[in-house]
C-alpha cells in the first residue's frame, strides 16, 4: 500500500476512509503493525490524524480504520466530551506532531447520549462523575430537539457537530490551523452493526457532506 509522507488534510481523510472501507469489506491489510514499523516509530511519531472519539470498547480506532503504529493520535472519553485535557491533547497532536486532520468520532447506541436523553425524560441523572459526562452531552440533545430532530441518529449527528464546534471555539490553536489550511476537522458517525464510518460534517475539508 502506498503511504503519503506529508499528507494534506484531504490525503489524510482519504487514507482514513480507505482503511474503514477495507474493515467493512473484511479485507483489512493491517498496515504498520510489524516489527519494522515498531522500530521505525520508536524515536518519534508523525501521525496523519488526531482521532477524538468515544471510549466505547467497540470503537477501537486502529482496528476500524485498519491502521497501525504511529498512524493515529487517539484521544477518547465517554460520549467524546471535551475538557481541558482533551483540548490540550488535540492541540499537541496538531501543533507539535503536525497532524493535518482532526476527527470527532461518535457512534450509534452511545450510552452517554442515551443517559442524557433519559435524564431529560425522567429528571434523574447518574451519580458520581458520570453525572458530569451526562450534563456535557445534554446541550446536544436539547439543541437537536429544538430543531425538531428527535431520532437517535439525528441526536448523535447533533452531538458530533456540537463537539466539533466546541473544539474550534475553545482552541485558538486548532481554529488557526484550520483557517490556514494546515488542518481540517471532520465528524464521523460509526455504525456498530456494519462497521462503517459515515461523514457528518467538516470544517476546512473540500468534500461532500452527508448527514446521517
Amino acid at each position: 500500500m502506498t503511504e503519503i509522507h506529508t499528507p494534506t488534510p484531504r490525503d489524510a481523510f482519504d487514507l482514513l476512509m480507505a482503511g474503514n472501507q477495507r474493515f467493512v469489506a473484511g479485507t483489512a491489510e493491517h498496515p504498520n503493525q510489524d516489527a519494522a514499523r515498531r522500530s521505525e516509530t520508536a524515536p518519534s511519531q508523525q501521525p496523519f490524524a488526531v482521532l477524538f472519539g468515544c471510549s466505547d470498547s467497540r470503537l477501537a480506532a486502529e482496528i476500524i480504520f485498519d491502521r497501525g503504529l504511529g498512524d493515529l493520535f487517539v484521544v477518547r472519553t465517554a460520549g467524546h466530551v471535551a475538557g481541558t485535557e482533551v483540548l490540550g491533547s488535540i492541540e499537541f497532536g496538531v501543533s507539535v506532531l503536525g497532524a493535518p486532520l482532526v476527527v470527532v468520532l461518535g457512534h450509534d447506541s452511545c450510552g452517554a447520549v442515551a443517559a442524557a436523553r433519559s435524564a431529560l425524560r425522567d429528571g434523574q441523572t447518574p451519580g458520581g462523575f458520570v453525572r458530569d459526562i451526562v450534563e456535557r452531552v445534554t446541550p446536544s440533545v436539547l439543541a437537536a430537539r429544538a430543531a425538531g430532530r428527535e431520532s437517535a441518529e439525528e441526536i448523535l449527528a447533533e452531538h458530533i457537530k456540537h463537539t466539533m464546534d466546541l473544539l474550534l471555539e475553545r482552541s485558538r490553536v486548532l481554529a488557526d490551523a484550520v483557517a490556514e489550511g494546515r488542518t481540517a476537522v471532520v465528524g464521523l458517525a460509526y455504525r456498530l452493526a456494519d462497521g462503517s464510518a459515515q461523514l457528518v460534517a467538516t470544517h476546512g475539508l473540500d468534500t461532500t457532506t452527508t448527514t446521517p
